[in-house]
């Protein structure tokens, strides 16, 4: 998904439990004003490492 299809996506709600947990941290790190405007290629590699590190954490052991 191109950055301006998933910012109205995020906007009206519509994202798939695992996109929705990646803006929910990104806000918990206080950078998703940075990701709304530049996309997730904005990031650096240390702040997406962090994003990659909490959801593997969260994410439900089978």
């Amino acid at each position: 998904m191109n950055k301006d299809k998933e910012v109205e996506a995020y906007k009206s709600g519509n994202l798939t439990p695992e996109e929705q947990t990646k803006y929910e941290i990104a806000q918990e790190l206080g950078i998703l004003d940075k990701v709304l405007e530049g996309g997730w290629k904005s990031l650096s590699a240390k702040e997406t490492g962090r994003i990659g590190g909490i959801m593997a954490r969260k994410k439900p052991k089978k």
